[in-house]
């Protein structure tokens, strides 16, 4: 583990495996960058970062939060790197990864898999503040169970995922639910600051997935100068690792 320091004195921690151009992973909610490490394996051929969001693991949490310090935080990790970086972002990553791109963080390409502008237009605060209330005040399986519905999950499934291994490692971060929702705002894609995005960028939904992905991943592209779209059939939210890396490697190329 290493770390860096972001523009507001917050310690970010970082790993880096591999060598060749760097390639950094942005994590979406619910992650950190243990979340990513399987995928890192598989990239053979980059030197892939993957780093916590402050708020997780071994990073800091400076408050008040705002976008703007999650955008120079990822510019930290750019920095680190010592050079423009290939930028993949997976979900709430990948709003983050967009809004980094559109800031004027150097990056070579990025390629975002369904970033959730879902379309509702609802304010971001009011649920924002909610969440951040219950993990506050002791009620973190609460706000992570609000958060999984907001996300359209079956009750099934909530059901199924609060009984698995994995339940505690996602209450301990439920904290930054808030900042997720934070940073998707109101849902929407804000085509004025993505026109401003310069590199090459492509944005993926699973063919399988919610009607809402595809038409997030049309929306971005129409907003993004030169963006293109592929719909990666038979996957959902939660793509493969070997279905995803064959798809980086060929538009990092």
């Amino acid at each position: 583990m290493e770390k860096v320091s972001s523009a507001d004195g917050t310690v970010i921690a970082y790993e880096r495996t591999g060598s060749g151009p760097a390639l950094v992973l942005v994590t979406g909610a619910f992650c950190d960058r243990q979340s990513s490490a399987t995928l890192a394996e598989k990239l053979t051929g980059y030197t892939v970062y993957r780093y916590d969001r402050r708020g997780r693991g071994d990073s800091g949490d400076t408050q008040p939060y705002a976008t703007q310090r999650e955008i120079e935080d990822l510019a930290a990790i750019v920095e680190a790197a010592g050079e423009p970086a290939y930028v993949f972002g997976h979900s709430s990553g990948a709003v983050l990864a967009l809004e980094a791109a559109a800031y004027g963080v150097p990056m070579r390409r990025l390629a975002v898999y369904e970033p959730p502008y879902t379309g509702g237009g609802e304010p971001a605060e009011p649920t924002a503040a909610r969440l951040a209330e219950l993990a506050a005040t002791g009620h973190r399986d609460q706000a992570a169970e609000e958060f999984l519905r907001l996300t359209g999950m079956p009750a099934e499934v909530v059901g199924h995922i609060k009984t698995s291994p994995g339940w505690q490692p996602m209450l301990a971060i439920a904290h930054t639910l808030a900042y997720d929702v934070r940073l998707c705002d109101d849902g929407l894609v804000h085509a004025d600051r993505l026109s401003r995005i310069s590199v090459p960028t492509l944005v993926m939904a699973g063919g399988n997935s919610a009607p809402w992905a595809e038409q997030a991943a049309d929306a971005v592209a129409a907003a993004v100068p030169g963006a293109r779209t592929r719909v990666v059939d038979g996957q959902d939210h939660g793509v493969a690792d070997e279905v995803l890396v064959p798809l980086l490697e060929e538009f990092y190329t």
